[in-house]
């Protein structure tokens, strides 16, 4: 017999199920976004050597949650673009829900779900473990790395230096950025749009508030907008991806 769980249902029912794990666990979620005790559950089954697998979207994962991720070795990560179920199961029990695995959602939406126990109702459990199966099947299995962030502090030593340093008001492009400290255009494009100083839309590279502050600046090319950069980022970047 399935069980019908409201929001405060769900929070407890899920930390229950995760924290009573004794073989394998399945976290299928778009958004991530780990509580502090759901990482300390994850952490201790990850030492108990626990078959741990989570499936969530790409970009989609907090750059904490990232950097969390990374150092537990044993938790398998994969990503599926078009995911947008929420599924929590272990060995025992499942849980089929509306709520992604985040804190947000946890703490001010409204969700419903459903909680099917193997022992009570063995033909609808076995129906959504194979459907999660099938989730990890179709998903691209990945090795989550840390990722580096520039924090506020960085923005605000350098756009200091770039104001007492009198910079010559030279901009570099990516490109002329990667030529600069060695590191691929991809990468350095990846790094300021997970930082947010700039977002891609359609062709186009916008940049963002805080990519302002940082002293970016929109140009028309050929190909479409691009940003271009004060001196004061080369050398920041330069110390961050190398």
């Amino acid at each position: 017999m399935a069980k019908f769980l409201n929001t405060t249902g769900v929070s407890y029912h899920l930390e229950e199920l995760i924290k009573n794990t004794q073989d394998r666990l399945i976290l299928i979620s778009p958004y991530l976004q780990f509580h502090k005790r759901i990482k300390d559950h994850l952490h201790n089954l990850n030492i108990q050597k626990k078959d741990i697998r989570i499936v969530y979207r790409e970009n989609k994962l907090q750059v904490e949650e990232s950097n969390w991720l990374e150092v537990q070795n044993g938790i398998r990560t994969s990503i599926l673009n078009s995911l947008h179920a929420k599924c929590y199961i272990n060995e025992s029990e499942a849980i089929v829900t509306s709520m992604n695995l985040y804190s947000f959602s946890q703490q001010n939406n409204d969700e419903m779900r459903i909680l099917v126990k193997k022992s009570e109702n063995p033909e609808l459990y076995n129906e959504i473990y194979n459907e999660a199966k099938r989730i990890l099947i179709v998903s691209e299995e990945i090795r989550v790395s840390v990722k580096k962030v520039i924090k506020k502090a960085d923005i605000d030593k350098a756009d200091k230096k770039s104001k007492t340093t009198k910079s010559n008001g030279k901009r570099y492009t990516t490109k002329e950025i990667s030529q600069e400290i060695g590191v691929s255009s991809r990468k350095i494009n990846s790094f300021l749009n997970e930082n947010k100083l700039m977002y891609k839309k359609d062709d186009d590279w916008i940049l963002t508030k805080k990519g302002k502050e940082f002293g970016g600046y929109e140009k028309e090319g050929q190909y479409g907008k691009f940003v271009i950069w004060p001196k004061e980022i080369v050398d920041l970047l330069g110390k961050r991806l190398k």
